[in-house]
């Protein structure tokens, strides 16, 4: 498949013309498949970035693009906009609360969707409600989606590996255990996928210390990182400590902490 055929509905020529750059240099080593894409050559990458982001709204078949340095051009910038219009959202609500602007009535019902205790503060509340930084949710993607290639990916818009646990509430996944009970989540858009990820981190109980270290960096006045909330995804995988240093390693090899900025 041509690299330009890499959308289940391409959307601009413009797109096609860049992609076949994207393949000369491909061809010329300038895009090295051993290095992170921050190391393509810029008048490559740059115009790639920029094209992919104004007009590429179609969901990519990452399977069909061969390149890993496009490969992950395309995923970013495929991931990027709703992540950002994501942490618009909740930096606006922030900016209410902390404003008095909502009422008591709506200041309750977000402490209920956060599980939090009822009455609970504003201060508590904005503990909760806050942003995920850009780096984080991309590696955890790359990691849990295998770069968008996963089945769970392809066919319900889980890019997170996300799992709920009543019955008919997902997809049942092969080999599960007799006596399991979970199913991997299934989601209609990628929206719906990022909202869902980013709400199972700000409330479970798990991910408390992640949350905690997100206070501090706000009380310290440093920026919330990826590198630094990481630590705090030890319970996401069974490898714990392993599994939080392959999320690092993803965000400072790829150099993910430009978006967090």
């Amino acid at each position: 498949m041509a690299l330009f055929d890499l959308l289940e509905n391409p959307v601009a020529n413009k797109v096609k013309v860049i992609c076949l750059f994207a393949v000369v240099a491909s061809a010329t080593s300038v895009f090295d498949t051993t290095t992170p894409l921050s190391s393509a050559q810029p008048i490559f990458k740059q115009e790639l970035l920029e094209i992919q982001k104004q007009t590429v709204s179609a969901r990519p078949v990452f399977s069909s693009i061969e390149n890993t340095a496009v490969r992950k051009s395309v995923f970013f910038n495929y991931l990027l906009p709703a992540i950002e219009a994501k942490n618009a959202e909740i930096l606006k609500l922030r900016t209410s609360i902390s404003n008095d602007e909502l009422s008591a009535e709506a200041l309750e019902a977000l402490a209920l969707k956060y599980r939090l205790n009822k009455g609970a503060s504003k201060e508590e509340i904005l503990i909760a409600l806050d942003i995920l930084p850009p780096s984080l949710i991309l590696a955890q993607a790359a990691n849990e989606s295998n770069w968008g290639r996963s089945r769970f990916a392809k066919d319900y818009n889980n890019y997170f590996g996300l799992w709920c646990f009543s019955k008919g509430c997902g997809t049942v996944p092969k080999n599960r255990d007799e006596d399991a009970t979970h199913e991997v989540a299934t989601f209609s858009s990628l929206k719906d996928s990022i909202d869902y990820y980013v709400l199972n981190l700000n409330r479970n109980q798990a991910y408390h210390n992640l949350r905690a270290i997100r206070k501090e960096q706000r009380d310290n006045g440093n920026l919330v990182t990826g590198f630094a909330l990481a630590k705090g995804l030890t319970p996401y995988a069974q490898t714990g400590d392993e599994y939080v240093a392959s999320i690092r390693s993803l965000i400072r090899y790829n150099k993910l902490e430009q978006y967090d900025l």
